[in-house]
């Protein structure tokens, strides 16, 4: 086996695809971008979940909101439901792994917070339950998925967002997920600090 091989043709896959993604994309992280902003502005929070790759997303989404990305602001409200280890153990143990963010949700969410809800597949239960919990909160969702968005794609409504990344490989999905993620945190402080 030619590793070396091998390692160019990921590093040409994902260029190839960040490429042709583009054109599918820039709208909903535009309008989600928006979103967020107006969420913020309105002093609401952010909500962010999913699970094992997509846990670390919402982490890392969180941490430049309050911290900072690339500019100097004031933190921002963000909370990643995957990080409370007691919180998720207890709601799984007592009641169903599926629960273990729309429970969060019912308890942290208000109308004028938003869900960033992350899924590669679109199928997470516990992420669908977590949009679910969302929409009984009146809360908007942004949704980031891949392939055909799944469950996901179906449920989610006109106050809502979809950035679904066309492609069926899980490695190549993640990685569009944080240049998105990167792109909606640069939006943000541009939006926000009047940035050209």
């Amino acid at each position: 086996m030619d590793l070396s091989k091998r390692i160019g043709e990921h590093f040409a896959e994902s260029a190839q695809l960040k490429t042709q993604a583009v054109t599918v994309l820039t709208e909903p992280l535009r309008q989600g971008a928006e979103r967020m902003v107006q969420c913020l502005m309105n002093d609401g929070k952010i909500l962010a979940c999913g699970n094992g790759g997509s846990a670390a997303d919402a982490q890392h989404f969180s941490a430049e909101l309050l911290n900072r990305f690339e500019m100097e602001r004031p933190g921002l409200p963000a909370i990643a439901l995957s990080t409370d280890s007691s919180t998720i153990t207890s709601i799984a143990n007592d009641y169903d792994y599926d629960q273990v963010f729309a429970k969060q949700v019912r308890a942290l969410g208000q109308p004028d917070d938003l869900l960033l809800a992350i899924s590669t597949s679109g199928n997470s239960r516990n992420v669908v339950e977590a949009i679910h919990a969302a929409h009984e909160r009146q809360m908007s969702v942004i949704a980031l998925t891949g392939r055909n968005g799944g469950v996901m794609a179906e449920m989610l409504g006109q106050q809502d967002v979809h950035i679904c990344v066309p492609h069926s490989r899980t490695a190549r999905i993640q990685e569009v997920h944080i240049l998105c993620l990167h792109c909606l945190c640069d939006a943000i402080d541009c939006l926000l600090l009047g940035v050209e």
